[in-house]
């Protein structure tokens, strides 16, 4: 998010929102995939022109009504288990088939077995495999058509992500996994000429609203780390989304912990500097056993942060000026209350499922884990086999704006961001002896034959 100083005669009226929104459709795409991969994630739709839209009430409807009968069809909805174990050899397999032969995989596969989170992983070498272990739901629809946990409302982690992970993670050593919606140095200058021309409000507020939403322009998306037509960007993306909207007060959170950061300017407050939200991952260090085996990752959270940009003749001047107090409580909140948010709005989790899948896809390659347990992952890794369905790329968002009265202040915002570095979680390790043991009891509970990918 970006502040602009305006003229005293502006700021003596009100408090206005410059924020993203708009509508679309969201076409289903098929392929090894089956019907799941669907262009909307989050509650966004990306056009063929890359400009990013919230999807209608009717769209989101039809969207359910799509899954929930491509998921009916599928004839797999997993099952509630507080630990289930996915195979990767088992997984990789699948994939050969289904490329083989030219079929959908399983639902069972595309969704890992219904897994929810990673909380272990082993290392296999007796059976060349490595085994992906937490809990896990049974899996519905929901309003929005996001498919989620019938008990946890959580989503389950997607196949389709992993994949994107093993075969983008060493890209992202230099830079991480990033996404961020900013407005462009033109559009810039051409809002800082009209707020020096026009001086006052005038007699009709919406007039001046859609002179701003014009001078700004569309707003840049770039999405660095990972493929920009995948899904896992698309998840970046609408999480960044929503959490502005949320933010500026354009939609509500559902959680009365976490109020916009607009509600939070008390009558006659001045925010005099405009905040940049962003939002970043965190773990406790990651435990191994001795041999490096068997591994545990938990402490997994995401953090809300804030720092406050200047309007340049150049452009943008990142953290020019002091934080805003009352962004910083705003992020806060967010932080304290992104579980709960997450339940509510299910990207939220989506993110931080597709951050799991990043650090366990840097654990993997970081420590040959695959090369130890003798598992062929190329059926997942090699892009020539598997081939993953391919979204319109996020280019713009449209400016919208939306006038809030706050005593003394107008607020311009418009960017921010999600980033994260997987390497560096992947990285941080403590050993945890006992670990040892639970490394055992999952292998040898593992049946004779699978008959999917999964057991509990």
């Amino acid at each position: 998010m970006f502040p602009i100083r305006l003229p005293a005669a502006l700021r003596r009226a009100a408090c206005l929102v410059l924020m993203l929104t708009g509508l679309g459709s969201a076409p289903i795409c098929f392929g090894q995939m089956g019907g799941f991969g669907n262009q909307a994630v989050g509650g966004i739709s990306v056009d063929a022109d890359g400009i990013v839209r919230s999807l209608e009430p009717q769209a989101l409807e039809s969207l359910a009504a799509e899954r929930t009968r491509a998921l009916s069809d599928a004839g797999w909805t997993g099952g509630a288990s507080a630990s289930r174990t996915v195979s990767l050899k088992a997984v990789a397999a699948a994939v050969t088939e289904s490329v083989a032969k030219g079929t959908p995989l399983p639902a069972e596969v595309q969704f890992l077995g219904g897994l929810q989170r990673i909380e272990r992983v082993f290392v296999d070498p007796d059976h060349n495999d490595i085994l992906l272990c937490g809990p896990a739901d049974t899996l519905v629809v929901d309003r929005s058509g996001a498919i989620v946990g019938a008990a946890s409302r959580r989503p389950p982690l997607h196949l389709e992500d992993l994949v994107v992970c093993l075969r983008a993670i060493e890209a992202a050593q230099a830079g991480g996994m990033t996404c961020s919606i900013d407005p462009t140095p033109e559009g810039i200058a051409k809002l800082r000429a009209l707020l020096s021309r026009q001086g006052t409000m005038g007699p009709d507020p919406k007039a001046t609203f859609t002179a701003m939403e014009q001078a700004l322009g569309p707003q840049k998306v770039t999405v660095g780390g990972v493929p920009t037509d995948s899904r896992f960007a698309r998840v970046l993306v609408a999480a960044d989304y929503r959490m502005k909207r949320i933010g500026m007060g354009l939609e509500e959170s559902g959680l009365k912990s976490l109020p916009s950061y607009l509600a939070m300017i008390p009558a006659g407050g001045r925010a005099t500097a405009l905040p940049r939200f962003w939002l970043e991952a965190d773990y406790d260090p990651i435990a191994r056993d001795p041999d490096e085996l068997a591994w545990s990752i938990g402490g997994r959270r995401m953090k809300c942060l804030t720092e406050s940009d200047m309007a340049t003749q150049g452009g943008m001047k990142r953290g020019a000026v002091p934080a805003d107090p009352l962004a910083k409580k705003w992020c806060d909140a967010m932080t304290a209350s992104y579980d709960d948010l997450a339940g509510q709005q299910p990207v939220f989790a989506e993110l931080v499922n597709c951050i799991d899948l990043a650090v366990v896809a840097a654990l993997i390659k970081g420590r040959q884990l695959d090369g130890r347990a003798g598992c062929d992952l190329s059926p997942l890794t090699d892009a020539t086999g598997l081939k993953l369905p391919s979204y319109n790329v996020p280019v713009s968002v449209p400016t919208v704006a939306n006038g809030v009265k706050k005593g003394a202040t107008w607020v311009l915002s418009a960017s921010g961001g999600v980033k994260f570095q997987p390497w560096q979680f992947a990285a941080t390790t403590a050993e945890a002896a006992d670990l040892a043991a639970s490394r055992t009891a999952t292998l040898a509970a593992r049946p004779a034959t699978l008959s999917g990918c999964s057991w509990e």
